[in-house]
């Protein structure tokens, strides 16, 4: 079955942070809709002003961040020791889990910063794993290359090129596409999960919606087995991703991600109290 276009949704623009201006482009009031993931923020800009304030420290449980760079780098560390950076086509991938207080700090390159954060939530039974990291070089993505498209498979599966999966969400896509002009993208999906799309650049156009969709606006998908979609004339690049819904309340306040107020509450508490690290 073909897959749809349940509705369009323009990127908003907010800032975060310590003041950096970015594009929010699905969050908390969309959040029961892309389950299993919560939020996608598309950030940069050529303007430092807009995002040299970073992201300092700050806690996280109870959910996977996923970072990847367009252009530009950011400079990461955390309460337990870990430094680290994430360049240029490259992707880390944090398991806050039961709990981690980090800073992530952007920098251009040739004054350029561009790249995307995206949040995946943890089921119940894995809210409260010890924190981990995985931090993928642009060489350890696998790209697949067609007639009409440049794939990056940052996570999961297209066609016989695998990325990466963790243990608690093993069923996750999340594909870079460089769709060439006028070019056909015409695969085959996961009719188990739900598929979102944000397109970057470019158009591009689905039989069943009466127009172009251009640049800063998220996608969210019905289910099917087939994704069929056209750029336009310039070309397009848009990132896909897809999961299976984990079907669990969520309790979300700030950075904390669990299942009931009272969880939050807690998690709140121990901030406050200087006992929330775990590990």
């Amino acid at each position: 079955m073909v897959i749809t276009v349940r509705r369009v949704i323009p990127a908003q623009q907010v800032t975060d942070g310590a003041g950096v201006k970015l594009n929010r482009v699905f969050g908390y009031d969309t959040r029961m809709e892309t389950d299993p993931f919560l939020l996608l923020d598309y950030f940069g800009s050529e303007n430092p002003t807009d995002y040299a304030a970073g992201f300092p420290w700050h806690p996280h449980r109870g959910i996977e961040t996923i970072t990847y760079m367009l252009q530009g780098k950011v400079e990461h560390s955390d309460s337990l020791g870990n430094r680290g950076e994430v360049n240029p086509g490259g992707v880390q991938w944090m398991t806050a889990g039961s709990g981690i207080i980090h800073q992530e700090m952007p920098k251009p390159i040739s004054g350029l910063m561009y790249g995307f954060q995206l949040w995946l939530n943890l089921p119940r039974s894995f809210k409260m794993v010890p924190p981990t990291y995985h931090d993928l070089k642009s060489s350890d993505i696998p790209e697949v290359e067609t007639s009409s498209s440049r794939v990056r498979v940052i996570a999961g599966r297209f066609r016989k090129a695998v990325g990466l999966s963790t243990p608690y969400n093993s069923s996750i896509d999340v594909l870079d596409v460089r769709l060439w002009p006028d070019a056909l993208f015409d695969e085959a999906l996961n009719a188990n999960s739900s598929y979102f799309l944000f397109v970057y650049d470019g158009q591009i156009s689905f039989a069943d919606y009466s127009k172009p969709i251009g640049s800063l606006n998220g996608v969210i998908l019905d289910k099917g087995s087939i994704l069929q979609l056209k750029a336009e004339s310039n070309g397009a690049n848009f990132l896909l991703f897809g999961g299976q819904p984990i079907n669990e309340p969520i309790a979300w306040r700030g950075p904390i991600v669990m299942n009931t107020n009272d969880e939050l509450s807690v998690a709140f508490e121990e901030i406050n109290q200087g006992t929330f690290i775990k590990e």
